[in-house]
């Protein structure tokens, strides 16, 4: 009896859930021959965050929607007609009365045409709260569509709790319902809606957007019908480096059950959807729920075309650090975007020598399809000046999002070709980056991506200098394909030293998560040298991968353990190293990892720490915002004898997570010693005289640049200088491209569009004084920087563009002094940073009709310049050093 009772009681409770959900799901309806009103109301704002004083785009509109059940079939689901009614649409007035108060709000008139479509009706397939389809004529306006489209998305709803995805206006998104008594909250997660790309973002994400939106909608049901619908939503949109730089999104609908229903059409006899909708009047084709996206004229933009008629009159002075230089830069690429393949040919044609640089860097950063097919043909890479080249293929490098179009068009013109051999090398680098960023696009498998890798690997096979496996390695550092990681390996590992290091260096480009077991037992038979001595730069080089990819205590105490074993320098350098890298992770493995270092008395002891030499590592922060930590690092590594070998600077910003490596810069000598008379360590080769310069610049490996090489080399150069410093780096680059469509609730969207550029001019120089025994090195960078961030709101009665440019320029010298004469040897560094002068200018534009209004604020200043005190010994040698100096 008990079972018989068991059974029978899960028997009805099964009964009871399925009476329940069936009754769920006839929750709402519509009932036939009844025509329900529903009085809308809209409201959309858009507002500067950082100047609340500006007012803002505000639009507000009324109107009555009807609704009437056409059809139902026997499954319940039912054809829904929905119709827009005397809609009125109002915005904010701009003027101002004498006591600061605004007056009524200012009515827009509708063009016939817009009110002839909003009347049109939309057909809905709808069973008890959910939209199944949507009916309608393809050949009304994007922008009355959508907004029909946001209409019957307040529609899709459902009657019981839990979580589903569902299809409307913002695409397919991932919503949760919550049901108390009569009322159905609906919380719509917006970052997981999915709708056709129809936008871009730089893959940088360190210099795109931050979006943080938010959607819930309250829906009012009483005796099986919707009585009233309040949809609220908010979007922040602002730079990932700078948050207060942005813009607030705030719309809100209201659909509120006007009046009792009153008598309506009948119902339509049919045996099918497809039935009923054939026997309406006009055109009803299936209209995807997601709202279209709508590109809005620029009417009033630069046209390349006109340009070139007033050509003589618009040359650009070529001061790459001036911010006048990279406004224009933006202008000519925003040219370009819709400049057609003969004007853009003729302007690269026709332009003066000195310009040239600058069209050939903005054609890149355009990447459109004319431009780059100009580029092709007017590049001849077997006569053009190497200089040029090197413009084109370095533009490619840095480009933010590159191509595929962008990648064949570089391997094309590099293809076979006999070249010199800088410009050789700069595509070799060039490739890699571009192949890296495609791939970080998920573009592995395009065919040029494929034919990218195949070049490099090649290349790298046949190489038999070590210069230029050198370039090949450095290449697949660019790119950081995991499947390379072996073949950097083996060159590691196996390689001369220089082939060596170069690997070693393409191996700490890779994120932590690809420096695996593997990779980190190969830097530990390098470093420990269980199969092979190597050189101390190698060494060094494979402990900092260990000691900066996840570290392990038991690397860090044998790393430690080795350095007591090791001369002077090399000694104090690595024990300095393993501080500034475990501080430098600011997390709990670390800590431990210190923990049980100092618990270990073969280290935690005065004898160990106790080192005397002058080699240093240290890193520490320069700038730290909200939204922005950037850093400076400084490694030295000294010989025995004093004599510098390698200085390793380094600027990195760290943002929300995302770390780049704005600045990497690395100055080697080496032959020093023995030039200067020095005793040459007994069974050691005696290396040769060379001086040279490495750099990374945001995340982009550039081609190597010696000094001098050999002391004939050196002689030569001291003799013949110019005095002239040697250029690293010199040009415009686009580091934000970013454009994105936000579809409001309401069917409208905001665009949302960001460029940023950087004009650059960085030189380095070398002074070696053989007869005052010093050397000094200067590295000076000079910028500007543009930002242009813009929200565009487009509907059928109101246009409105609220933009934020903001611009800056900066100089930073980093200069260091060795004096030989001395025993040790004396090294001054010095950091320091010129005034910073910048502007801000926030503009709200607005056209409603035949009316258009701007308003406009702006802020500028000066940010003091400064000097960084890097530590307190070289504050010391630097007031000794330059008092003398004086």
């Amino acid at each position: 009896m008990n079972l018989q009772a068991g059974l029978g009681y899960i028997w009805l409770l099964c009964f009871s859930f399925v009476s329940t959900a069936k009754g769920d799901l006839q929750l709402l309806s519509f009932q036939p021959k009844t025509l329900y009103q529903y009085h809308y109301t809209l409201d959309v704002r858009l507002d500067h965050t950082s100047t609340p004083s500006l007012q803002g785009a505000w639009l507000r509109a009324e109107a009555l929607v009807q609704l009437c059940r056409l059809w139902r079939d026997q499954d319940r689901e039912e054809l829904l007609q929905v119709q827009v009614r005397d809609l009125k649409v109002q915005h904010e007035p701009e003027e101002e009365s004498q006591d600061g108060t605004r007056g009524p709000p200012a009515e827009i008139a509708l063009s016939q045409e817009s009110q002839a479509e909003l009347q049109q009706p939309v057909f809905i397939s709808w069973s008890s709260g959910k939209v199944k389809a949507a009916y309608g004529n393809e050949a009304e306006s994007i922008l009355i569509s959508n907004l029909k489209r946001g209409i019957t998305s307040l529609l899709q709803l459902q009657p019981h709790a839990g979580t589903a995805v569902e299809e409307d206006v913002s695409g397919s998104c991932q919503v949760t319902y919550t049901v108390s008594n009569h009322s159905i909250t609906k919380t719509k997660d917006l970052l997981s809606c999915v709708k056709p790309n129809s936008g871009f973002a730089s893959i940088n994400r360190i210099f795109g957007l931050k979006w943080q939106p938010t959607s819930r909608s309250q829906y009012t049901v009483k005796d099986n019908l919707l009585q009233s619908v309040l949809a609220e939503e908010s979007h922040m949109v602002s730079l990932a480096l700078k948050s207060t730089t942005g813009i607030k999104i705030s719309s809100r609908q209201q659909l509120q059950l006007a009046s009792r229903p009153i008598p309506g059409p009948a119902e339509v006899t049919a045996r099918s959807l497809k039935e009923v909708l054939a026997g309406m009047k006009g055109q009803h084709q299936p209209l995807g729920m997601a709202s279209l996206p709508f590109r809005r004229v620029c009417t009033h933009c630069p046209s390349l075309r006109a340009y070139l008629k007033a050509f003589d009159s618009q040359r650009v002075k070529m001061d790459t650090s001036k911010a006048a230089t990279t406004w224009q830069f933006q202008r000519f690429i925003q040219m370009l975007h819709s400049a057609k393949k003969r004007d853009v040919l003729q302007l690269l044609r026709t332009a003066p020598k000195e310009m040239l640089p600058f069209v050939v860097e903005a054609a890149v950063a355009s990447q459109s399809v004319a431009s780059l097919a100009a580029l092709s043909d007017f590049l001849d890479f077997s006569k053009m000046p190497s200089s040029l080249l090197e413009k084109f293929l370095y533009s490619a490098a840095f480009s933010p999002r590159p191509s595929g179009q962008l990648l064949h068009l570089v391997l094309d013109k590099l293809d076979g070709k006999q070249l010199a051999p800088e410009v050789q090398e700069t595509g070799i680098l060039a490739m890699g980056s571009l192949v890296g960023k495609l791939c970080h696009q998920k573009l592995c498998g395009l065919q040029e991506v494929e034919r990218g890798v195949e070049t490099i690997l090649r290349g790298l096979r046949d190489a038999e200098e070590e210069s230029k496996m050198v370039i090949y390695l450095l290449a697949l550092g660019n790119a950081a394909l995991p499947k390379t990681i072996p073949t950097l390996l083996d060159h590691a590992e196996e390689g001369p030293t220089m082939v060596a290091i170069a690997a070693i260096s393409a191996l700490q480009r890779f994120p932590a998560q690809h420096i695996s077991r593997k990779v980190k037992q190969t830097m530990r038979r390098i470093f420990h040298e269980k199969r092979k001595s190597y050189e101390k730069t190698c060494r060094l080089a494979a402990a900092e991968i260990l000691l900066d990819k996840e570290p392990l205590p038991m690397d860090v105490i044998n790393i430690l353990l080795a350095a007591n074993e090791l001369e002077t320098e090399m000694a104090t350098f690595l024990l300095l190293k393993v501080q500034s890298s475990l501080y430098a992770h600011h997390h709990y493995p670390a800590r431990k990892i210190m923990k049980d270092i100092m618990g270990d008395p073969r280290i935690n002891n005065y004898n160990f720490f106790s080192k005397a030499g002058i080699s240093s590592s240290f890193s520490g922060p320069l700038t730290v915002t909200q939204d922005l930590l950037s850093t400076f690092g400084l490694d030295l590594l000294f010989l025995e004898g004093g004599f510098l070998r390698k200085s390793v600077s380094d600027f990195s910003l760290l943002s929300h997570g995302q770390r780049l490596h704005a600045a990497q810069v690395t100055i080697e000598a080496q032959g020093m010693d023995s030039m200067l008379g020095e005793n040459v360590l007994e069974g050691k080769e005696e290396p040769e005289l060379m001086a040279g310069m490495s750099a990374i610049f945001f995340d982009v490996q550039l081609r190597p640049i010696i000094f001098f090489q050999g002391y004939t080399d050196l002689m030569a150069k001291i003799l013949l200088s110019s005095g002239e410093p040697t250029s690293v780096v010199k040009g415009n680059l686009l580091l934000m491209d970013h454009h994105q469509l936000i579809p409001l609730q309401s069917g409208f969207q905001v665009a949302i569009k960001l460029q940023g550029s950087l004009g650059l001019d960085i030189s380095a120089d070398m002074d070696v004084s053989i007869w005052e025994q010093e050397l000094k090195t200067s590295i000076n960078a000079r910028g500007s920087l543009a930002i242009d961030f813009q929200a565009e709101l487009d509907t059928p009665f109101l246009q409105a563009t609220l933009r934020s440019q903001t611009e800056a320029e900066t100089s930073v010298q980093f200069d260091t002094m060795l004096r030989f004469s001395s025993s040790p040897v004396l090294m001054c560094l010095q950091l320091r940073e010129e005034q910073v002068p910048y502007r801000e200018i926030f503009t709200v534009s607005k056209s409603a009709g035949s009316q258009s209004s701007t308003t406009q604020k702006a802020r500028q200043g000066t940010m003091p310049g400064k000097e960084f005190a890097l530590h307190q010994a070289n504050s010391k040698v630097c007031n000794l050093l330059l008092a003398a100096e004086e």
